[in-house]
């Protein structure tokens, strides 16, 4: 399975998210290829609800303390709304910005 299908599976066991979207952007940092290292994460949930962002993240990122800790995960940018906020954006989330730190075009 690949990481990507897991990060997919721990989020829709543990939020039942409205809508999930997991993007492995790891193609665009200066990693080995098919590192599997670097993930946008797009979810919307009831989870959420009265939760500040900061608590939203932390819930998140311990579905992958370990993965984290042992660098095998090494970023996981974040938009984690409830199904209100999703649908008040329009169903959009942000672009991610190029990676500064020792890109491929380097």
């Amino acid at each position: 399975m690949s990481r990507k299908t897991d990060i997919e599976n721990r989020i829709r066991e543990r939020l039942k998210p409205l809508h999930l979207e997991v993007i492995d952007e790891t193609h665009n940092h200066n990693v080995p290829e098919n590192a599997e290292s670097h993930f946008k994460i797009i979810v919307a949930s009831d989870d959420f609800d009265g939760k500040m962002l900061v608590a939203r993240h932390r819930l998140i990122n311990e579905l992958f303390a370990n993965e984290l800790a042992s660098g095998v995960i090494h970023a996981l940018a974040l938009h984690t709304m409830t199904p209100e906020e999703w649908h008040a954006k329009g169903g959009e989330a942000p672009q991610s910005p190029p990676c500064l730190g020792g890109g491929k075009n380097q």
